[in-house]
């Protein structure tokens, strides 16, 4: 699974049938503590997600496993929008 944000989207006349009706978004990668990493993606929303919000992401053989991808040409899928993030930081203390 993937961490990242909604940066932007793509409009494609063209594409493949299986593809049609569907919203393609650019993702950033991001850090669990928010901050933006390098490198971007273009994944398939299958969430409703917007733009700028967190989302959850799967690539490979999962994205084609998320709602209505089965037997679609895609390789990264939104399947969720964080609407928080908690990392256990725990005490720092060994034990």
């Amino acid at each position: 699974m993937l961490l990242a944000r909604v940066v932007g989207t793509v409009v494609a006349t063209r594409k493949d049938p299986r593809l049609e009706g569907r919203k393609l978004l650019v993702l950033r990668h991001i850090s669990p503590e928010g901050e933006e990493l390098s490198g971007y993606v273009v994944a398939i929303d299958t969430v409703g997600a917007g733009f700028r919000e967190k989302v959850i992401a799967v690539s490979g053989s999962s994205a084609r496993m998320a709602s209505g991808m089965k037997d679609s040409p895609v390789d990264t899928a939104i399947v969720g929008i964080i609407d928080e993030l908690d990392l256990d930081r725990g005490s720092g203390s060994a034990g």
